[in-house]
């Protein structure tokens, strides 16, 4: 049978589409017909059906006859695989189910190489090695041709794709100048920068790199203008102040701080590498005076100065001393928000914490358990009980902010806690009380008109308008405003932001026209909430057409957002400037410090705009943002088995509340199809980062929406049940859904979802007590992941086999075939299927009595932890290093790390005995019976005083001295 070489194929995304087949460029027909090839290369491997084929390429225009989409698939066909023989079936573009895939190595692709190498680059960089990472980034960004995806600009299917390359290429960009400065060419790296900053002149890092250059080149004065110009630049377009780091590098160039110079010539033998001591600095620099220690809690920091509020903050405090359960009462916009931080702020009798709660975007009541967990650190709790049972030893307080939508659930809640916990204390704020026995209940009243009110507007004008300067008139005009606005600081906030277009007349006489209007409004309302409602419906009406209509649509997000899914979700094009007008209008808030920019609408305003967008605009606004969601989780599920995977895990935690907003808004559409695509998108995700209850609650509702579901949604949906049954301690049903979902697999052609069902089967079942063939199904599965052309699955299916032989006793297998998925899980930066392979070889010496071997490869799976920041990975990473030491005469040891695992891990809510019930009690049992009882018992007890950071030192230590 004839047939090309698959590995001769490569194609080019970045720039207009191509292909080449032996390095000869391949015809690959019209804009449509290579609009299916972009969509299949978009999926990355996947099956893609043909009926969303054709809804994506002919979006907007009259669907296509299925024939036509046949007719470019066969030409496609022809011309990538020219020598197939008639007959023979393809190799490269094939059938599955209901769709179709492309099989292609994911070096074949040049978005997929460059984003390799941009990653390798910038740890190289991070790691002090700024001649290897100019080198990769240079290879990286010379695969750029052109925009990527260039054919399709403004094609839906291509949006989030090519904005996602798009980013990561002018982050590469960046790093590969950041390197260039570290190597000491700074002189030559300025006229690049001053290009690149003038070409994206709201990065803030391409600035700081310029500063940096023109300062190491002896240019301090060309450095503070362009500190200046940035600074005017941000003001002007964004109503904003530079961030964080800028701010810190303009304070070192003023006071020349040395850590700024550049560092001493190095040879070219040496330029490779940069002793830490001396690496020159092109992060943000931090001024020697700050504290290095790290806050306790997740309290945010003031962004502006608070007005007032002392006498209230002595109060409340007062109460918090006696009343284990207070509650801040007052209408939207009081400030009950403010008082509770700063209130927190100042508590000094917790143990851990002030921890913020922030209930404002969560719309599901059973995630009310999950959610106060999440914020405090214990991911995985399901229920009340489980996280009384977390927080009964810890002395602690929760401020639970905004609990009026929830207020049922947060009371029950809340009892619960405070009768279980005595270590305890509850800060909340609502607009009526929680209504929980022996709760303070303290009320917030506005602001003085005459006193504070008018201070709070003088500063807040005074800062949109700097060389303000009131008159005797305006000072006399601004006590009547407050007082027109009821003393409320939003309101106020809100007319003080106008100052920057309007004068003080013109907003006294603009809100005495508003009250007019509004003065026969509702009166069962109170006066205070009128004119509220009258202060932001003024905000309102000031905006333009354009600026009102994205202000509207914003109000679909749960939280925040960047430029890239304003102009996705709010539909306008271009969307920078109206998004621009309502950042300086203070309507849309920017998150400070944030690369790219991203921004948020405070809660009141939220509501208040979404009350406004008519119910026919409100489905298609709600439609565009699952649409964006699903995109965004399609996207960064096909790389979170790659070298991509923390930072990309990292993004997906941040975008967790629109996550739950695009199920709650398709669950209430009757879209249950949507709702499970969502959930297999999300399933690794949830499996990495705990989130096992909720995606269980999701996926149950999923289903229940969707009964007669497409096999191949059903199984991608599928897997994602059985791996959360897997972590809940539910193995039967693991087994049962990982089952069911291979069967679903099987009927779509979904070939990728079948290997990936057929993995985890053996794992599952054995757990399970289900009778099967275990090595048979082991082989079979890692034949069919071969099959499937992935190598991070290959990598998993051979860590599955390799633990199987270890159980079964086949000791030398065992060792054999997790070395093999080490291997190619390191190939394809898969480090979690690398870490897990590691850690069963850790075990696997154990059992042969082999704890210096043990130890050596947990020294290989630290680096991996540190970049993902996995708790529970880590701990039981510690738990069986524990038991290798035991192995290597290190008993002392071993039972301070066993004492350290066992306090860190009731503080989250995990036990790696629970979670390994074959190995975890024989590990400890090991540590336990190395040393008399009660020298036991004292190092025990030490080691539950360490922190999970100085357990890690502690293991560093240790396997450097072995």
């Amino acid at each position: 049978m004839g047939g090309v070489d698959l590995d001769a194929v490569r194609f080019g995304v970045l720039g207009p589409l191509r292909a080449e087949l032996a390095g000869r460029t391949v015809g690959l027909g019209g804009l449509r017909q290579r609009a299916v090839l972009a969509v299949l290369l978009i999926a990355r491997g996947r099956m893609v059906s043909a009926e969303r084929i054709t809804s994506q390429v002919w979006e907007g225009s009259p669907p296509s006859s299925p024939t036509t989409l046949h007719a470019y698939i066969s030409q496609l066909r022809r011309a990538l695989e020219p020598e197939r023989s008639p007959g023979a079936p393809p190799r490269l573009l094939v059938r599955e189910g209901t769709g179709y895939a492309l099989r292609t190595d994911p070096s074949a692709v040049d978005a997929e190489r460059f984003a390799d190498l941009a990653v390798a680059g910038r740890r190289a960089l991070d790691g002090g090695r700024p001649g290897p990472a100019a080198e990769l980034l240079t290879e990286a960004l010379e695969l750029w041709r052109g925009p990527a995806y260039a054919d399709f600009d403004g094609a839906g299917f291509a949006f989030t794709e090519a904005a996602r390359l798009e980013d990561l290429r002018a982050a590469a960009y960046e790093d590969r100048l950041a390197a260039t400065i570290d190597l000491g060419r700074h002189a030559a790296a300025v006229g690049e920068l001053e290009a690149l900053v003038a070409e994206q002149p709201l990065r803030e890092r391409g600035w700081e790199l310029l500063v940096l250059a023109l300062y190491r080149s002896g240019r301090q004065g060309d450095a503070i203008t362009a500190l200046r110009t940035v600074r005017q630049r941000l003001a002007d377009e964004l109503g904003i102040d530079p961030g964080l780091a800028l701010r810190d590098l303009e304070s070192a160039v003023l006071a020349q701080d040395p850590r700024l110079d550049p560092p001493p010539a190095r040879s070219a033998g040496t330029i490779g590498a940069t002793p830490a001591a001396t690496r020159p600095r092109t992060a943000p620099v931090v001024p020697a005076q700050r504290s290095a220690a790290a806050p306790v809690g997740n309290l945010p920091f003031a962004l502006s100065s608070l007005v007032g509020r002392t006498d209230d903050i002595a109060a409340v405090d007062r109460l918090l001393a006696e009343y284990r359960l207070v509650t801040l009462t007052g209408p939207g916009g009081v400030g009950k928000t403010r008082l509770a931080l700063e209130t927190a702020r100042g508590r000094t009798d917790s143990a851990d914490g002030p921890w913020l709660v922030e209930l404002a975007g969560l719309t599901s009541p059973e995630l009310l358990p999950a959610t106060i967990g999440a914020a405090v650190g214990i991911p995985g709790v399901s229920s009340a009980e489980d996280l009384a049972a977390v927080l009964a030893g810890r002395r602690l307080l929760l401020v639970l902010d905004n609990c009026e939508h929830l207020l049922g659930e947060v009371t029950t809640l809340t009892g619960v806690l405070l009768s279980r916990c005595g270590g305890l204390r509850v800060l909340s704020t609502s607009r009526e009380a929680l209504g929980v026995e022996g709760e303070a209940v303290y009320e917030v009243r506005p602001l003085d008109p005459d006193g504070d009110g008018t201070e709070l507007f003088r500063k807040r004008a005074a800062a949109v308008l700097p060389a303000w300067s009131p008159d005797l008139d305006d000072l006399d005009r601004i006590p009547g405003l407050c007082a027109g606005l009821d003393g409320i600081p939003l309101a106020i906030e809100l007319a003080a932001a106008q100052c920057r277009m309007l004068s003080i007349g013109q907003i006294a006489d603009a809100l005495e026209n508003r009250f007019d209007v509004l003065v026969d409004g509702p009166r069962d309302l109170p006066a205070r909430h009128r004119a509220l409602e009258s202060a932001i419906a003024w905000s309102h009406r000031l905006l333009e057409p354009e600026e009102r209509r994205l202000f509207h649509r914003l109000s679909v997000f749960a939280a925040g957002f960047d430029l890239d899914a304003a102009g996705a979700v709010g539909g306008q094009t271009p969307v920078l400037p109206p998004l621009s007008a309502l950042v300086r209008k203070s309507l849309v808030g920017v998150e400070p410090g944030t690369a790219p920019r991203r921004y948020r609408l405070l809660e009141t305003l939220r509501q208040y705009a979404l009350r406004e967008l008519d119910s026919d605009d409100l489905a298609r606004t709600q439609q565009r943002h699952r649409a964006w969601v699903l995109a965004q989780a399609e996207s960064a599920e096909r790389r979170l088995h790659g070298p991509q995977a923390a930072v990309l895990l990292g993004r997906l935690t941040r975008e967790q509340p629109e996550f739950r907003a695009a199920f709650a808004s398709a669950l209430a559409a009757g879209d249950g199809d949507y709702a499970l695509r969502l959930g297999g998108a999300l399933y690794w995700f949830w499996y990495r980062m705990g989130h096992i209850a909720e995606g269980l609650s999701w996926m149950s509702k999923a289903f229940a929406a969707a009964p007669h579901a497409e096999p191949a949604v059903r199984a991608r949906a599928r897997l994602a049940v059985s791996g959360l049954s897997y972590l809940a301690g539910q193995p039967a049903q693991a087994y049962e859904a990982v089952v069911l979902a291979e069967q679903e697999a099987r009927e779509a052609g979904d070939l990728m979802a079948e290997a990936s069902a057929r993995v985890y089967q053996t794992h599952f079942g054995v757990l399970a007590g289900i009778p099967v063939d275990a090595p048979a199904l082991a082989r079979s599965a890692v034949e069919l992941a071969r099959r499937a052309g992935e190598d991070w699955l290959v990598a998993e299916a051979l860590m599955v086999q390799g633990m199987l032989a270890r159980v079964l006793g086949d000791l030398p297998t065992a060792a054999t075939v997790l070395a093999e998925a080490v291997t190619t899980a390191d190939s394809c930066g898969h480090d979690w299927a690398a870490g897990s392979s590691a850690w069963a070889a850790m075990k696997t010496a154990c059992d042969r009595g082999d704890g210096r071997r043990a130890l050596e490869v947990a020294a290989g799976i630290l680096d991996a932890l540190d970049r993902h920041q996995d708790v529970t990975s880590r701990l039981v990473l510690i738990h069986t290093a524990a038991h290798a030491l035991v192995l290597t005469g290190q008993a002392e040891q071993a039972a301070l790390l066993m004492g350290g695992v066992e306090a860190v891990g009731r503080r989250v809510g995990f036990s790696p005995e629970l979670m390994d019930p074959l190995d975890g009690p024989r590990e400890a049992a090991a540590v336990r019976e190395a040393l008399p009882q009660d020298k036991y018992e004292r190092l025990v007890a030490r080691g539950r005083e360490l922190s999970l950071a100085e357990l890690t030192t502690l293991l560093v230590g240790l396997l450097k001295t072995r």
